[in-house]
């Protein structure tokens, strides 16, 4: 797999983590005193990636140099930080390295912990034969109304419901998707602002594109609030 590139987004504001995140950048938050973008990282060099590009927040760019600094000798053997000059979502500042996304990649958030088989997703992507343009890694919770739940049919995804009262199942996205790039056909870049959520997976569902994949024996934190983020200390 030392051929397919991620792409992790870090740039988001992360508020309801105020005011800790006015001061430092969610993903650089530590679980076990170690950035959660460094676990990350590990997850995805423990499967031989080797070229990472990490989209930031124009305001938080010295805290990120500061992070590829001091751990230079443990990131992909390519790393790059892609700086954002405005907020511009889940998708939108992918216009800037598209051109460098030839081949299948990888998206990810930048403020989960994540484990688990990635060569499976990869291969359960590539041996679908709907042939979608995204795959979307799911992960069984225990609260799947506090997040965006697919309906699926089979192994395809039909639609997201966000925050359900009545979730169909109890898998939800993870927050990481491997993409083919034919998936930027479907981007309006023009617009700026976009979110791969709303702006993308919705066409690609629509015309059966959309795969969903189960990830077994995983291991998942949202650290996206203080209740979140102190049980990812506790557990992970």
């Amino acid at each position: 797999m030392t051929d397919i590139k991620v792409v992790i987004q870090a740039g988001g504001r992360g508020t309801r983590l105020h005011p800790v995140t006015l001061e430092t950048p969610k993903p650089l938050l530590t679980v076990k005193r170690r950035p959660i973008l460094s676990h990350l990282l590990d997850f995805f060099i423990s499967y031989g990636v080797e070229e990472s590009y990490v989209v930031i927040s124009h305001s938080h760019k010295e805290d990120f140099e500061w992070w590829k600094k001091r751990y230079r000798g443990e990131l992909p053997k390519k790393t790059e930080l892609v700086v954002e000059p405005e907020p511009l979502g889940t998708f939108g500042a992918l216009k800037y390295i598209k051109h460098k996304l030839s081949d299948k990649f990888i998206l990810s958030n930048g403020d989960e912990l994540k484990r688990f088989d990635l060569k499976d997703f990869v291969k359960a992507h590539e041996e679908n034969k709907d042939k979608p343009l995204a795959t979307i890694a799911l992960v069984r919770v225990e609260n799947p109304s506090d997040y965006g739940v697919p309906v699926l049919s089979g192994n395809m995804v039909k639609e997201f419901l966000e925050k359900p009262k009545n979730p169909p199942s109890n898998f939800i996205s993870s927050g990481l998707y491997i993409l083919e790039p034919e998936v930027f056909n479907y981007a309006d870049f023009s617009k700026g602002f976009l979110m791969i959520e709303k702006d993308i997976f919705p066409k690609l569902a629509s015309m059966g594109k959309l795969a969903g994949y189960k990830a077994k024996n995983s291991a998942w934190y949202d650290c996206g609030t203080f209740p979140r983020w102190e049980k990812a200390i506790k557990e992970w």
